[in-house]
């Protein structure tokens, strides 16, 4: 599901629920920019970059040209509407040249892609022999206590998790690091908790749940960085 072309293309015409999504990623976001500013990029490319907001922190922390992708017209608008260099494409055939980049973004994204081995692949290529990717993902374990309160129980399976990230960079990357940052979220607030529950895409329809939990509760955020340099040519 989270690699339907139909349903990515929804969930992203409009930010709202993406932002709800992303409001609870904090201690991930700033590891996965420690790890692209601890190398001191000159040249950025940011795939999967939704608003850009991550694209513009790497921007101001860095000094670095910037450049965002993503496959929805409506993010890519509102990164260019954010000062950023946004181009619409597809992470599967990314529109730049082998080696132009020191550092490739795909953070939380590469779950949607159907076709991940391509668009890693394709990360690889316009990185320069020394580049970075940095690939931000959340476990099948992400706040678990909340999905079991909730009463849903059912392994999820997704394409591209801390569980199962790190063999398919292996594929095009000769070293590959697992930087897992885990922190206890305490959520106090039903309406903000709801509303981030009906914001995730498989399970918007437990909702209405969250009115049975009793507050405050505290779940666990399990997320991964992953750090891969070492690109090799096809």
């Amino acid at each position: 599901m989270l690699d339907d072309p139909g349903r990515v293309g929804f969930e992203y015409t409009d930010p709202s629920r993406l932002e709800t999504r992303m409001a609870i990623y904090g201690r991930a976001a700033e590891a996965a920019l420690d790890a692209v500013a601890e190398i001191h990029p000159a040249r950025v490319l940011d795939v999967g970059a939704g608003t850009g907001a991550f694209a513009v922190r790497v921007a101001a922390a860095t000094g670095a040209a910037v450049t965002a992708v993503d496959s929805s017209a409506a993010m890519v608008a509102l990164a260019q509407a954010a000062g950023l260099d946004a181009i619409e494409a597809d992470a599967r055939a990314l529109p730049a040249p082998a080696a132009a980049f020191d550092c490739v973004v795909a953070n939380w994204m590469l779950y949607h892609v159907p076709d991940r081995d391509q668009a890693i692949a394709e990360a690889a290529r316009v990185l320069r022999p020394e580049g970075r990717l940095v690939a931000a993902t959340f476990s099948e374990r992400n706040l678990e206590e909340l999905w079991h309160a909730l009463g849903d129980h059912t392994p999820r399976g997704h394409g591209f998790t801390a569980e199962n990230g790190a063999p398919q960079l292996r594929r095009h990357f000769r070293w590959v690091e697992e930087r897992r940052v885990t922190w206890r979220i305490a959520f106090s607030d039903r309406d903000g908790l709801r509303a981030l529950v009906a914001a995730n895409i498989r399970r918007a329809h437990l909702s209405e749940r969250v009115a049975h939990i009793d507050l405050p509760f505290t779940a666990a955020a399990r997320h991964t960085v992953f750090v891969a340099e070492g690109a090799r040519r096809q």
